[in-house]
C-alpha cells in the first residue's frame, strides 16, 4: 500500500516508519524534501520510504496519514491539494498550546474539520489516543493496546483498521466519524494523565470484555 504521511514529526515519523519497514510504500511529507532532518528520517525508514513536496505526497498516496499540529492542519490540507477518494487517517487532537485542555467541546471535533477542509476524502479519526511512544512499541504485559478508531465510510474503516492491527495495536471500531467528539477529549485524558498527573508516557489503555 502507498502511504503519504502529512506531518512528520513524532506521530508521523514514528507510523509512517513501522508502515514502511512493515514492507508499505511510505512518502514523507515535506516542505524540504531534501533537508537533513527529512533525510534522516528516511534513512531510519528503509528502503521502502521516500520523501517529496507535500502536494506530490499526496498525489501519490491511496492513504494519507494527517498527523500535524492542530493550529497548523487547515492550512496543510490545502497545501496537498484534492484528496477525493482517498482515505484521509486523521491523527490530529484539538489540543490548546499548553496542554490544558481542548479548543473544541463535544458539539463538533476536529475530525469532522478536517472532513471539511478535505472535502471528499474518505475521513477516519485514529492515532489520536495515545503517544508516539506507545505507537512505537504497543506492547505490554497486560495484553494488547485499545486503539479506537471512526468513520463514515466502511471500507475506508476496513483499510485503517487493517493498519491498526498490523502494529499491534486492537483495532475498536467506535461508529462514525461524530464519535471523534468522544475520542478527542479521550485523548486529552491520556495527554493530562502522562504530562500533569505523574503517570508517564508509558502507559495505555486496554478494553476488557466479560
Amino acid at each position: 500500500m502507498q502511504i503519504g504521511i502529512l506531518g512528520s514529526g513524532n506521530v508521523g515519523g514514528t507510523l509512517g516508519t513501522r508502515w514502511a519497514r512493515n514492507g508499505h510504500r511510505v512518502v514523507f511529507g515535506s516542505r524540504e524534501p531534501e533537508g537533513e532532518k527529512t533525510r534522516k528520517l528516511v534513512a531510519e525508514a528503509g528502503g521502502n520510504a521516500a520523501a517529496a513536496a507535500n502536494a506530490d505526497m499526496a498525489r501519490m498516496s491511496e492513504v494519507v496519514l494527517l498527523s500535524t499540529p492542530s493550529a497548523a492542519t487547515q492550512q496543510a490540507l490545502r497545501g496537498v491539494g484534492d484528496l477525493t477518494g482517498k482515505i484521509l487517517i486523521d491523527a490530529t487532537n484539538p489540543l490548546l498550546p499548553d496542554l490544558s485542555g481542548l479548543s473544541l467541546g463535544l458539539s463538533t471535533s476536529e475530525g469532522e474539520r478536517v472532513a471539511q477542509w478535505a472535502p471528499g476524502a474518505r475521513v477516519v479519526k485514529a492515532f489520536n489516543t495515545v503517544g508516539y511512544g506507545v505507537m512505537a512499541d504497543p506492547q505490554f504485559s497486560g495484553g494488547p493496546v485499545a486503539m479506537f478508531y471512526c468513520g463514515d465510510d466502511a471500507e475506508a474503516k476496513q483499510t485503517v483498521a487493517g493498519l491498526i492491527a498490523e502494529l499491534g495495536f486492537e483495532a475498536l471500531d467506535a461508529g462514525p466519524l461524530t464519535q471523534a467528539r468522544v475520542l478527542e477529549p479521550f485523548a486529552m485524558l491520556w495527554i493530562s494523565l502522562a504530562v500533569k498527573y505523574g503517570y508517564g508516557a508509558n502507559f495505555a489503555f486496554s478494553m476488557v470484555k466479560r
